[in-house]
């Protein structure tokens, strides 16, 4: 049974930030009193008490904690709920476990003990590095105390380290946001995240769009720190991601090639496979407070089955953002579908130069993974005909 399902992964989400930022479209809430840890950590746990029999015998091969701002969660409380997780699932040996951070909410010795509690990789929320594009992002630090923050990291023992990266912020420029990317590698973390800032509906931004460069300086920008990163020896290997060989983001891996997660916390998503190949995705309560009351029952979550070719539109829109995409073996395994069903989609990108021509792989060219958006909407399935 366990041979025919996907790897399965642990999303652990903690909601609450020192204040929201205007970009932000997650599910996270300003802390305004002093966080309810102790209750939370319960609440996780009894929550994944619920989703246990979701493992089928599969061992977890990657803990997320993402929020939010997780680093404002006290060492005591992370190794609680690391303790709890570990008392209530089986974990791989090498278990990739990663931990958001905040510069300006975490300091060396609440690193230290993050580490002393298992967690063995730092996702360092930097953004920028320059002091004027944080204020305007709605950042509580500036470029000193990010660049602290990664050698505080590095100081508590982290030898794997990511550090999140943004371009396309306001009044940026090519000059600019590629010292942000030379500052990042000269830090000399193990990965490096690097994505466009987007204005997400229900954001502040959104509601209020600030100054932002137009399309050529993007791409511009794009292209400079793409060569600057590989110059480093940085590999990027999903479209926004950097890492130096042997680096690569595990649990991010393990999205992107479709494989199986558990969700726990407000707002939570989880994907599983069940016996007959039918895919099912979990959500979690998002209130805090309504998540607390409800975890380990029926009602904090909703469940959603997703089957046909709304699965392998789904599948695609995660594989095909890796730039060497997934074996055909691996799509098949994954829907429960021939690529035959697909065939005559992956032709057309094909002769438009979008896809490579590969009869045991799905990819992207350069130029697909460019107009990425393009190429999945030669996937989304037609609409069904309703009978008169």
């Amino acid at each position: 049974m366990t041979d025919s399902l996907p790897p399965l992964s642990l999303y652990v989400h903690l909601p609450w930030c020192v204040r929201k930022c205007p970009y932000c479209d997650f599910n996270s809430y300003r802390a305004e009193s002093e966080l309810p840890e102790a209750a939370y950590v319960d609440a996780l746990l009894r929550d994944l008490d619920a989703e246990r029999d979701a493992a089928n015998g599969r061992k977890v091969q990657s803990i997320y904690v993402g929020g939010g701002t997780p680093s404002l969660f006290s060492g005591d409380a992370v190794a609680r709920l690391l303790d709890g997780i570990r008392a209530r699932v089986d974990l791989e040996p090498d278990a990739e476990i990663t931990l958001e951070a905040n510069p300006g909410v975490a300091d060396a010795a609440r690193f230290a003990a993050f580490r002393e509690a298992g967690v063995n990789r730092l996702s360092i929320g930097v953004q920028s590095f320059r002091d004027a594009q944080l204020a305007a992002l709605g950042r509580v630090h500036d470029g000193r105390e990010a660049v602290r923050a990664v050698e505080a990291a590095r100081r508590a023992g982290f030898a794997d380290i990511n550090v999140d990266l943004m371009y396309g912020l306001p009044d940026d420029s090519l000059e600019a946001a590629t010292s942000d990317v030379r500052r990042a590698i000269a830090l000399e973390p193990t990965h490096i995240s690097w994505y466009q800032l987007t204005l997400e509906p229900g954001t502040a931004f959104h509601r209020r769009p600030p100054a932002l460069p137009d399309d050529d300086t993007v791409l511009e920008i794009e292209a400079a720190g793409r060569d600057l990163l590989a110059s480093a020896g940085y590999e990027r290997y999903e479209v926004s991601a950097y890492a130096k060989p042997g680096h690569r983001c595990r649990h991010n891996l393990n999205y992107w090639q479709f494989g199986d997660y558990v969700g726990i916390g407000a707002g939570a998503h989880g994907k599983l496979t069940r016996a007959r190949g039918e895919i099912e995705r979990r959500a979690k309560a998002r209130n805090p407070r309504t998540y607390v009351e409800l975890a380990g029952t029926p009602a904090a979550a909703q469940i959603e089955r997703v089957v046909g070719p709304d699965l392998v539109l789904e599948l695609l829109m995660n594989a095909l953002r890796l730039p060497e995409g997934v074996p055909v073996s691996l799509f098949e395994a994954r829907t429960g579908r021939s690529i035959a069903t697909i065939r005559d989609r992956i032709d057309a990108a094909v002769s438009r130069g979008w896809m490579v021509d590969d009869p045991d792989r799905l990819a992207t060219t350069p130029r697909g993974l460019e107009l990425l958006n393009d190429v999945l909407a030669l996937f989304v399935p037609e609409p069904v005909a309703r009978r008169a």
